[in-house]
């Protein structure tokens, strides 16, 4: 975003790309399809595959699958799913398929699943070939169904739903079997090809496995496996007006698949016994293994979909994509990588029992990757000017600059220098404590590669407020060196006042002000809302007039920028213009004066 590198005299120098591609090949890592890569510990899931291979089970075969529902976008509890199933695929020389789950009309857009294959692109996997439908498997599933039914193990109830749901029993009193239990097969049959036929209204009939009333698991307790939803289907149109529930077609996708391991979150624990019954019931059919991990909980985030698409819907957020949003989109808009994801769900790893993370560890896995590859800019985001007054008059300087101190094949940019600049405000006090190292009157400071100023004073308005900055420089120590030895401690960051670029910044913070908007809702349980009071009022602070240094007009969407003291920022991919560039905060960098004023107010 920006003018072109040619028509800006203030270069950048080397520019490379900041985001890290990692696409799986289906090849183990370290070319050993029993053990992990080296150095990485073997988690719980890994052992058990690692020991399957070992033992010879689904012919050593690896091959596991994610099947997200195109009902919205893919948020970061998806990304932990994301880096186990094909990221255990890929490292034990296995495959992994991409299977929409595309059982529910109504609620599923083409949005979705090409939003959903360009964010798994995104965070650094791909499927190959390997992209499949539950839908394309509506015709062998409705055979499985008839094949149920004549076994006895299925029926078509007619009752409605809340009829039902109070037939169903609690977890502490068996359910009651309905009057069409029993039902003759071949009325059954007959009843299922009529509701196909769109015979039936909407919730006048279902159909349902036949097990057990009285079991302990709820799911078992005659589920459904077809309702009638007479709305067109995105692949398959008005074919179908019966379609399968999750429970019906989940299973039976994987054994037709071949997938090996069945890897999912851990409330599906309790329907693997439901799963396992389907399979059986049908016989001669492949038999997935299947193991389920702890889901990904963050502090101060919700990730249940429910509650995303309220907060859109409510205007709580400024969309999916809002920065704030836990959802892939909202994180690559704020400045995420896919290495920072993709690590942040390594260092969470799996476990049996679900536990809450905290938001700080993604946080620093930002930081970490970010603080390798991201380029160094000077940006004043609260200004006030500050005048030069020995500087000479008409004069330009060129200074300069490294783009990463970490990354010395970065090379260096050129940052213009005049008689006025933008320093922060809050690089300035009237009466500055003893441990204040910024500018203050009578003191001297090193501007970022430029030079040592000294305050000589300064303009206030009306209210007291600080309008302008007076100072002196001293020529000889042009880099930042003092020429005569002298400790000059504090260094502060600037913007030529002349060649400054206008911007809009926005700061994030997060979403939640409560570390754990779950227990909100646990409080109250007849408030379904209750979450929402959890909601961080301070979420976004825009800032307007900050000054920018001339190369960062430069800038390219997911460009990883770091603003010097202030934080890591990237160009807004959906608001920004060339003539009006906004920058998003990805993530603060710590502030040691920020903890030693924290320190002062506690104790004065």
């Amino acid at each position: 975003m920006g003018d072109e590198a040619g028509t800006n005299p203030w270069k950048v120098g080397r520019r490379g790309p900041t985001i890290e591609r990692r696409m799986s090949t289906g090849n183990p890592t370290n070319g050993n399809t029993t053990e992990p890569p080296p150095g990485e510990p073997l988690d719980f899931v890994r052992t058990i595959v690692r020991d399957d291979i070992r033992s010879g089970k689904q012919g050593g075969r690896v091959h596991t699958r994610f099947p997200p529902a195109p009902t919205g976008f893919l948020h970061l509890g998806h990304a932990k799913a994301i880096c186990v199933d094909f990221g255990i695929a890929e490292e034990f020389g296995g495959k992994c398929n991409l299977r929409l789950d595309d059982t529910d009309p109504g609620n599923e857009k083409q949005e979705y699943v090409d939003a959903i294959q360009e964010d798994i692109h995104w965070l650094g996997y791909d499927w190959d070939d390997r992209l499949f439908y539950a839908s394309d498997y509506f015709d062998q599933l409705y055979e499985w169904a008839k094949l149920l039914i004549q076994k006895g193990a299925a029926y078509v109830d007619e009752q409605d739903v809340a009829t039902m749901r109070a037939q169903r029993g609690t977890v502490l009193e068996a359910g009651t079997a309905s009057p069409f239990r029993d039902r003759p097969v071949e009325e059954s049959l007959a009843q299922l090809e009529r509701m196909k036929r769109g015979e039936f209204e909407e919730g006048g009939a279902v159909l349902r496995a036949k097990i057990d009333m009285a079991s302990p698991n709820m799911h078992m307790r005659d589920p459904v496996m077809y309702r009638i939803k007479k709305i067109a289907h995105n692949r398959t149109g008005d074919r179908w007006c019966i379609y399968p529930t999750y429970d019906w077609a989940h299973g039976q996708s994987d054994a037709i698949e071949g997938i090996t391991h069945s890897l999912c979150s851990l409330e599906f624990e309790i329907h693997r016994p439901l799963y396992d019954w389907f399979l059986e019931q049908i016989g001669d059919i492949h038999r997935p293994r299947q193991i389920e991990f702890a889901r990904l909980n963050v502090t101060h985030t919700v990730t249940q979909k429910r509650k995303l698409r309220a907060l859109v819907e409510r205007g709580h957020v400024d969309g999916w994509d809002d920065p704030r949003m836990p959802t892939l989109r909202g994180m690559r808009r704020r400045g995420y990588t896919p290495a920072s994801i993709r690590n942040f769900c390594t260092r969470v790893g799996l476990a049996k029992f679900n536990s809450l993370h905290e938001i700080g560890l993604l946080e620093f896995s930002l930081r970490e990757d970010l603080n390798v590859v991201a380029q160094r800019r000077m940006a004043v985001l609260d200004p006030i000017r500050l005048v030069i007054e020995n500087w000479p008059d008409g004069k330009t300087d060129t200074l300069d600059a490294i783009n990463n101190p970490e990354d010395a094949s970065a090379g260096s940019r050129e940052v213009p220098f005049g008689r006025e600049i933008y320093i922060e405000r809050e690089d300035f006090l009237v009466d500055a404590p003893k441990k204040f190292f910024r500018l203050a009157p009578g003191r001297e400071v090193r501007l970022r590669y430029a030079y040592l100023v000294t305050c000589t004073g300064y303009e206030t308005d009306d209210d007291g407020n600080v309008t302008l900055v007076r100072a002196t420089y001293d020529p000889d120590s042009r880099g930042g060196n003092a020429p005569d030895g002298r400790k000059v401690k504090g260094t502060i960051h600037w913007v030529s006042a002349e060649h400054a670029v206008d911007a809009t910044v926005r700061l994030y913070d997060h979403l939640y002000a409560v570390e754990d908007p779950s227990e909100l809702e646990s409080d109250d349980a007849q408030d379904g809302d209750a979450w929402e009071r959890g909601l961080n009022k301070d979420s976004l602070q825009v800032l307007t007039g900050c000054k920018l240094e001339p190369a960062l007009a430069l800038a390219q969407a997911e460009e990883a920028l770091q603003f010097e003291r202030k934080g890591y920022f990237v160009l807004d991919s959906k608001d920004s213009r060339p003539d009006a560039l906004v920058f998003n905060r990805s993530v603060a960098l710590r502030d040691s004066w920020a903890k030693e004023a924290a320190k002062l107010g506690a104790t004065s």
